[in-house]
């Protein structure tokens, strides 16, 4: 396989497992982290992020600019029930894809990722129907999130917070599987960007609890190709931030 034609392949695969991770953690918030499914999706959701981790790691290392870009996450949104059974067909469907994908691949290390994946996938298509199946016939046609009490003004805020943090968490991201050459600058990198996600997690779920479902919508995103200039735009996005926090 050509190495442009694997990077785009792979990019599709990181797309998908984007969307899986901002669904299944949308969802987590909104039954709530103090909650046996609401911790379960959101246990599942950082198993998802390995999996776009070890996919962007290996489109960084083929020279390939990784896609940031979501797919679209189909889902029945009539009832907890439906929401599971879309998730089962998901992580069902990715099964075939990534053996598929495997069995064209001629790098053995890249092979067992794409194995790994499919594996994976498929114990999460176990566990999404082992919920479904545990629900009571009130919690199946229920729905996640509370009433909303919030003002729409304080609501606005923390959604900005949460794009202008998803935004930096991804930066991040990309600045490590891209420069990854460069070792423990990398590795530290992608430290900040945990920080980053413990700070979205700060703002999302207060959104989410209050009954409205977080937007994870991230700006443009820098793509420089000079790690020098990358640490310098995330210096000068930190300090974006805060002044914008001083002034509130």
């Amino acid at each position: 396989m050509e190495k442009q034609t694997l990077i785009d392949m792979l990019n599709r695969d990181l797309a998908d497992e984007h969307a899986a991770i901002i669904r299944y953690l949308v969802h987590g918030y909104m039954e709530g982290e103090d909650t046996p499914l609401g911790a379960s999706l959101i246990s599942i959701t950082r198993e998802e992020m390995w999996h776009m981790h070890w996919l962007g790691m290996i489109i960084g290392e083929l020279g390939g600019e990784p896609n940031f870009k979501p797919a679209p996450y189909p889902y029945d949104p009539t009832s907890r029930a439906t929401m599971l059974r879309s998730y089962v067909e998901y992580e069902e469907k990715l099964i075939p894809n990534y053996n598929g994908e495997a069995d064209k691949v001629d790098d053995p290390h890249i092979r067992r990722v794409l194995q790994r994946e499919a594996w994976e996938s498929a114990i999460h298509a176990r566990k999404f129907q082992r919920k479904l199946d545990k629900l009571s016939q009130e919690e199946a046609a229920g729905l996640p999130g509370g009433e909303s009490e919030l003002p729409k003004e304080f609501l606005d805020i923390l959604q900005a917070e949460v794009t202008s943090r998803y935004t930096e968490m991804l930066q991040h991201i990309r600045t490590s599987w891209v420069f990854q050459k460069d070792e423990i600058m990398g590795w530290k990198i992608m430290d900040q960007a945990m920080e980053k996600m413990k700070q979205l997690a700060h703002f999302a779920e207060p959104i989410a609890e209050d009954g409205v479902s977080p937007k994870f919508k991230h700006r443009q995103m820098d793509k420089s190709q000079v790690i020098g200039v990358a640490l310098k735009k995330a210096l000068e996005n930190v300090q974006a931030d805060r002044e914008r926090h001083v002034k509130m």
